[in-house]
């Protein structure tokens, strides 16, 4: 038998590395920088994973809500300077860092969804901009509605396009089953390298 073996789950709009290993009991950590990792024994399956994340959802939200708030603080420490679409940017101090990222995934976001959407066939039925804390869009399949976090724009480019994807897919798909990855995987090629972006704090790759 393999000494690990690792696969992905999600739970509050957050990817999780779930690791099958040698352990006695399921072990739930989130780093400090947001990324959420879970150690189960061999004998737990990911319907019993799934079922465990579910069941500490509300926690796992709350922790990474406060890795952001600390994120956050830190970054408006480096005067002068925000990351912005995977690089490093000067600004004007006191530049309203939101309202700049508000305003760039606004300018990139209806060729983002052109492309997307026709690539994956499925089309919303409308789009807001929101400045979430623990996710990174949210979808509503029952009205076609989608929402994007604003801070997408300090992460490379190809963030916003997997984000932009992945909530598409839920309107064909609500939960993130087998099906749903098959989706997303045959409309967005670059899944795996995005959300491993995601899972840290921006920076030039």
């Amino acid at each position: 038998m393999a000494s690990r073996y690792t696969y992905i789950l999600q739970v509050a709009g957050a990817d999780v590395e779930v690791e099958r290993r040698a352990v006695r009991r399921i072990n739930l950590r989130v780093r400090p920088d947001g990324s959420v990792r879970m150690s189960v024994p061999w004998r737990v399956g990911r319907a019993e994973a799934q079922a465990f994340l579910d069941a500490h959802a509300a926690w796992v939200e709350r922790a990474r809500e406060r890795c952001a708030k600390k994120a956050e603080a830190a970054s408006e420490a480096e005067d002068g300077r925000v990351m912005l679409w995977g690089k490093k940017a000067e600004v004007a101090p006191g530049t309203d860092v939101a309202a700049l990222y508000r305003a760039e995934v606004a300018s990139a976001l209806p060729a983002v969804v052109a492309s997307i959407e026709s690539a994956c066939g499925l089309h919303a039925s409308g789009w807001q901009l929101r400045d979430m804390k623990t996710r990174w869009g949210s979808c509503t399949p029952a009205t076609g509605r989608i929402r994007i976090n604003i801070r997408l724009a300090a992460y490379d480019p190809v963030c916003l396009d997997y984000v932009v994807a992945h909530e598409l897919t839920h309107l064909a798909e609500p939960s993130h089953n087998a099906r749903f990855h098959a989706l997303l995987d045959a409309a967005f090629p670059e899944a795996d390298r995005a959300r491993k972006l995601l899972r840290r704090p921006p920076a030039p790759e």
